[in-house]
């Protein structure tokens, strides 16, 4: 039955109904699949019912649950932070991939613009116990739940947050590593999106063209780069070579290089400054 009322609302109505019980049971998912016959009290009947109209209703699973697992982490997320996604975890990646072929000489400090949950800032922490991470936005409600998943994580004091049109000015050094995973859906596609009707519009508008925010930041980035330093940037899939030409302009010495994703699309923008170092 659980199932078949998810079928109208997820395309994964079986995943999802596993996740759903084992956050009513608080037990891991393999319990659930394990214990087919466990049977719910009246109050986790109520809440499940709650959990499943919230669904129904087009909810995302994530804001429902309260929390979404990221690059293997699981965060606190709601409707003021966009939920953190897979193809995110690109940008961990080559972020960390870095940071370990670049090791520090002195401090090293990374800028996570756009920071929302901070799944990117609070990453690299985790696996980076000598970096220093500023998470910069525009929003005091997206950062007041990437300070709590800071503490949950057990990194608050290795991150500053800033509240910041883009990239924070007053970081006194310049910036090793720049991360940003903008708002970059053309303001025009929006309203055609289910995605639009749920998580804030401010993590998910970038302008006519989409762009706009990503052509700031490239400027703003020009100044307060680190020499030998990286800028990695999240893009949709259509903003590969658009994003890749303003990247040469703004930084015309620098290696610029598309890459993508799991599933062959251009995903992510990396600029390094350090042109012959390879990954």
């Amino acid at each position: 039955m659980l199932r078949r009322r998810l079928e109208s609302a997820s395309e994964t109505p079986s995943l999802d109904a596993q996740i759903i019980l084992a956050h009513i049971l608080g037990v891991k998912r393999a319990w659930v699949l394990a214990h087919p016959e466990a049977v719910l009290s009246p109050q986790q009947e109520q809440s499940l019912n709650e959990n499943l109209r919230r669904l129904e209703s087009g909810e995302p699973l994530p804001y429902v649950l309260g929390h979404w697992e990221f690059y293997g982490l699981d965060f606190v997320v709601g409707p003021a932070v966009l939920i953190p996604r897979p193809e995110t975890e690109l940008l961990v990646e080559q972020a960390l991939a870095w940071l370990r072929s670049h090791p520090a000489r002195a401090e090293r400090l990374a800028v996570d613009v756009g920071s929302g949950s901070g799944c990117i800032a609070i990453s690299l922490a985790v696996h980076t116990p000598d970096l220093r991470v500023i998470a910069a936005d525009v929003s005091s409600s997206a950062l007041e739940i990437a300070r709590q998943n800071a503490h949950r994580h057990g990194v608050a004091g290795q991150i500053d947050f800033c509240q910041a049109d883009l990239l924070p000015q007053a970081a006194g050094q310049p910036f090793d590593l720049i991360c940003a995973n903008l708002p970059y859906i053309p303001s025009d596609r929006l309203a055609q999106l289910r995605v639009a009707h749920w998580e804030p519009q401010l993590a998910l508008d970038g302008g006519v063209d989409g762009l706009g925010l990503i052509r700031r930041l490239l400027q703003q980035a020009s100044l307060y780069l680190a020499a030998k330093g990286l800028m990695l940037l999240e893009i949709d899939a259509s903003q590969g070579k658009a994003t890749a030409q303003l990247a040469s302009v703004a930084f015309p010495d620098a290696g610029v290089s598309v890459l993508k994703d799991l599933a062959g699309l251009d995903r992510l923008v990396r600029v390094n400054l350090a042109a012959a170092d390879q990954i």
